[in-house]
């Protein structure tokens, strides 16, 4: 993959195109330079494309990221896990903020998930690096699939493609019109 030293990427947004339909993120570059690198760089290479929400937890968050679709799977960028991008200044306020997913600090590696309501015992724990832009209708209806005892969705909602933009993407206004794919 990159290493850290590398230019980091001029992406601001990273669209995704699920089995539920389309949504964008925009990346907090300011606050989490590594950690945004991180996903448009993942992004840009197809590493997401694919892959399942593997982890669905109604009213809390949904999870995906992970090309093994195990949850406990998935690189950075950079090789491995990297360090957190803590900030007092970015917090689990509501619904629609994205973080990465991890197994205890410094742990990051290509696995986030999606808010779907306010979860400020997650504040200092896991990196935020986005928002949803646009298509939060499209994670509230991937939070209200149906899921096992595991929490995992009965029947998979699939990532089809992953890809970053500079600036949001032209095509915003056909968000949630993608066909369920069966």
């Amino acid at each position: 993959f990159y290493s850290r030293s590398s230019r980091m990427s001029a992406y601001t947004h990273v669209k995704f195109e699920t089995s539920a339909g389309s949504f964008v993120v925009e990346l907090y570059h300011r606050h989490a330079p590594n950690t945004s690198h991180n996903l448009a760089e993942l992004a840009r290479l197809g590493y997401y494309d694919g892959t399942i929400f593997h982890r669905v937890i109604r009213n809390f968050m949904v999870q995906c990221g992970d090309p093994t679709g195990t949850g406990r799977g998935g690189e950075s960028v950079y090789g491995g896990t990297f360090e957190d991008e803590l900030t007092r200044n970015l917090k689990h306020t509501g619904a629609g903020i994205v973080s990465m997913a991890n197994s205890g600090p410094n742990t990051n590696g290509s696995q986030f998930f999606v808010t779907l309501k306010p979860t400020p015992f997650l504040d200092g724990k896991h990196t935020i690096f986005g928002r949803i832009y646009t298509g939060m209708g499209v994670i509230q209806k991937i939070g209200m699939v149906a899921t096992d005892e595991s929490d995992r969705p009965r029947n998979p909602v699939t990532l089809y493609k992953a890809t970053p933009y500079e600036g949001p993407p032209d095509d915003l206004d056909n968000q949630n019109t993608l066909a369920v794919k069966q």
